[in-house]
Formats: structure tokens, sequence, C-alpha cells
């Protein structure tokens, strides 16, 4: 999914950061959006809008359509082991969500685009699939025509690479050495409520 509407808007009204830009206007105000966004008095939330607003969370961090999380949803569920961790699993093996982790891109919405743009190769082979799955020690790399663009230099420079990548930012290389634990993974979102929402 391509998201093309407001993402400092979106990223308010979920409370999570969406991009660099976001994180500063979030800083300044937390608040949802709209003008009774500071004051406006919110009951108690249903069991149901929690776990759609967590849905909600994972589905932007990821930049993902709702088809797309469904389907992630689905085959984690068939396979043995916790389904939340193992949707995170799935999630962080995303291509685009590889270069964003190794510091290739500074958000999942530009990860997507460099992806698109055929800027990356995975053991030598072009792919421009975002949703391309990663096996442990594939290695990712910069195409060598574009390893001159300042994108990646500017994306270097806030990036803070999770344990279950290796990356080395001189050549422009990444893999993903093991499998994150629930707790490693990088996103603001209770994954139960979100496989909870699934599983009604």
């Amino acid at each position: 999914m391509k998201y093309t509407g407001p993402k400092i808007k979106k990223a308010r009204r979920l409370g999570v950061a969406l991009s660099p830009k976001s994180e500063k206007f979030l800083e300044r105000r937390p608040n949802p959006p709209g003008q009774h966004g500071p004051s406006r008095r919110r009951g108690k939330q249903s069991d149901y809008g929690r776990q759609l607003t967590e849905k909600q969370r994972l589905r932007h961090q990821y930049n993902l359509s709702e088809k797309q999380l469904r389907n992630v949803y689905a085959k984690a569920v068939r396979k043995p082991g916790n389904t939340g961790e193992v949707m995170l699993q799935m999630l962080e093996s995303r291509l685009d969500v590889v270069v964003l982790r190794a510091g290739m891109a500074r958000s999942i919405y530009q990860a997507r685009q460099m992806v698109s743009h055929a800027h990356f190769r995975v053991n030598g082979k072009k792919v421009n699939i975002p949703s391309y799955q990663l096996g442990i020690g594939d290695k990712v790399t910069v195409r060598e025509k574009s390893k001159d663009l300042d994108s990646f230099v500017l994306a270097q420079q806030v990036a803070k690479t999770p344990d279950y990548i290796t990356a080395n930012d001189k050549q422009l290389t990444a893999e993903i050495n093991r499998l994150p634990k629930m707790d490693e993974v990088p996103v603001i979102c209770e994954i139960s409520s979100v496989v909870e929402f699934y599983a009604r």
C-alpha cells in the first residue's frame, strides 16, 4: 500500500511517529488533530476500540494495507509458536523493513520507494518488491550506481540498527542474522491486541 495522506495528522491520531518529521511534531503537539484535540474529553475506550487502534498502529508503522496485514496474520496462525511474535518476525523480514532498520532509509515510506525503484540487490539479484521475504543470511546490497545518493548518508545519521540485523554502513549492506524476539522489534504496538482483533 502506498499511503499518500497526511502523515503528521495520522501520526498524531495514532500517537506514533511515522516519519522523522512527524516525530518533531509529536514532541510539540502530542494531542490528536482537530480544533478540540487538546481539550476534548474522551470516554473509556471499548475493547474493540483498543484492538482497532493497536491494529492501525501496527499497519501504519509498516505501511501495509488492511488486506496485507490480514494475510500476514493468516500465515502466522498456521505456524507454530506465539502468533504475535511470528507476525512481527514475518513483518521484520520484509525487504523494505530491513532496508529501514539497516539505516538505508529514514522512513518506511522512503524505504518502500527506494526498493520499488530497484536500488537494491538481494544475493546479487535485482528485487523491486517491498514485501519480498528475506531469509536468515540473505544479503541486501545497494546497486553500484545508487551508492552515491545523498539519501543513504542522511539515513545513516539517524539510524540505530537492531541486534538481529547486521549492517555495514561503508559497504551499504545488510542481512538478517536471526529472527527477532518480540521485545526487540522497534514498533509501538500491543501485538496481543492485534491478534485478538483478527481472532474475533
